[in-house]
C-alpha cells in the first residue's frame, strides 16, 4: 500500500506529489475501499470525429487501470466550436466516446459542453480499486523488469497524418492501438504480482518512466534496442515529422539521461514521443517478466520487455536513467 498522497488530508492516498495518472482517495467506512478519480481532454488526432471520440474515450479510462482500478462512472468533458463544425460531428464523438465507455463497463452519466474556438473532448472518470491492490508510481521495486504493453509512436504518426504523409496502413495501426483498452492488460498483470505501474501518455515513455523512479527512489536502465515501435515511426521520425510535444519532453528530460553505447538519435526520440491512449508500463519481479510477456501476447495484446530498476546510488541519482543502445 503506498503511503498518504497529500499530507494535509487523511482521506487522500495518493495525490500529487509524484504526478500519478490519478488521485486515489478514501470514502466512507469502509477502510480497505478507495475511489479513483481523473480526467484527461485532448484535440483530434485522426480525422473521423466517432474515431477520436473512442480515442479520447479510451484515453482518459487509462489513468483508472493504470492505478489498478476498475473505472465505473464518467463525465464527458467537451470544448467545441459550434460556430465552425456542425452539431453532427459533436454527436459523432459522443457516440465514440460511449462506445468505448460500453466495452470498458463503464455508464457516461452526464457531462459539460463549453463552446472553445478549438475541439477538445475527454472524460472525468470515477472509478474503484482495493487499497492492497492499488499500483503508483510508488511503489517498484530495485532489481524488477519493466514491460510495456504498447508499441510507441502515436504522437510521430499522428503528426505524420497531419502533413500528408502517413500511409493509410500506418494510421489504421495506430488508431488500433489507441483503441485498445487497457484493462484486459491490467488483468494479466495481475496475475505476476506487478507492484507498480503508469500508463505511457503525454510525457512519453521516459517522462512517465521518470515519474515512477521518483515516486520510488530509484534509477533505471531501458533497452533501447528493445522498443517497439508502432509501423513507420521511425522512418517519420527520420524525416522530422516530430510533434512539439515530444521534442519538449525529450528536452525536459534529457538532464536526466546517461547514454550507454551509440545513440540512435530517433529511438530517443521514440522513448520521448507524447502518445495518446499508450499502453502501460508495468514493473514486475524480473523472474515473471517473460512469463507475463507471455500471458499478455496470448491474450493478443502486446508485451515487450524494454528494462529494468535499478538502486540509486553514486553516478546513477534518483530519477536517472541509462539509456542502453549497446545491447
Amino acid at each position: 500500500m503506498p503511503p498518504p498522497g497529500d499530507r494535509g488530508d487523511a482521506r487522500v492516498i495518493v495525490g500529487t506529489e509524484f504526478a500519478d495518472d490519478a488521485a486515489v482517495v478514501r470514502v466512507g467506512d469502509d477502510p480497505t475501499r478507495a475511489l479513483v478519480l481523473t480526467v484527461d481532454v485532448i484535440a483530434p488526432l485522426v480525422d473521423d470525429p466517432e474515431t477520436f471520440g473512442e480515442i479520447a474515450a479510451c484515453n482518459a479510462l487509462s489513468d483508472v487501470y493504470a492505478m489498478g482500478g476498475r473505472p465505473l462512472f464518467a463525465l464527458n468533458v467537451v470544448g467545441f466550436p459550434d460556430d465552425k463544425l456542425p452539431l453532427s460531428v459533436l454527436q459523432a464523438i459522443l457516440r465514440g466516446g460511449a462506445r468505448a465507455c460500453a466495452r470498458a463497463g463503464v455508464a457516461i452519466v452526464g457531462g459539460h459542453t463549453v463552446r472553445d474556438g478549438e475541439l477538445k473532448y475527454g472524460l472525468s472518470v470515477t472509478g474503484e480499486v482495493a487499497v492492497p491492490e492499488i499500483l503508483s508510481n510508488r511503489t517498484g521495486r530495485a532489481g524488477q523488469a519493466l514491460v510495456l504493453t504498447k508499441a510507441l509512436g502515436t504522437g510521430i504518426v499522428a503528426q505524420a497524418a497531419k502533413q500528408g504523409h502517413a500511409r493509410a496502413e500506418e494510421v489504421a495501426a495506430a488508431v488500433a492501438s489507441m483503441t485498445t483498452l487497457n484493462g484486459p492488460a491490467l488483468a494479466v498483470a495481475r496475475r505476476f504480482a506487478v507492484t507498480a505501474c503508469t500508463d505511457v501518455t503525454g510525457f512519453g515513455l521516459l517522462g512517465h518512466l521518470r515519474n515512477v523512479l521518483r515516486g520510488s527512489g530509484l534509477a533505471a536502465e531501458l533497452w533501447m534496442g528493445e522498443l517497439p515501435a508502432l509501423s513507420g515511426a521511425l522512418a517519420h521520425a527520420g524525416a522530422g515529422r516530430v510533434p512539439g510535444g515530444s521534442k519538449a519532453n525529450l528536452e525536459f528530460v534529457r538532464p536526466a539521461l546517461q547514454v550507454r553505447g551509440t545513440e540512435d538519435p530517433l529511438r530517443t526520440l521514440l522513448a520521448a514521443d507524447a502518445q495518446t491512449s499508450g499502453g502501460l508500463l508495468l514493473a514486475v519481479e524480473a523472474g515473471s517478466a517473460e512469463p507475463l510477456v507471455t500471458a499478455l501476447r496470448g491474450e493478443g495484446l502486446g508485451g515487450w520487455i524494454v528494462g529494468r530498476l535499478v538502486a540509486a546510488g553514486a553516478g546513477m541519482p534518483v530519477g536517472s536513467v541509462v539509456l542502453d543502445f549497446a545491447g
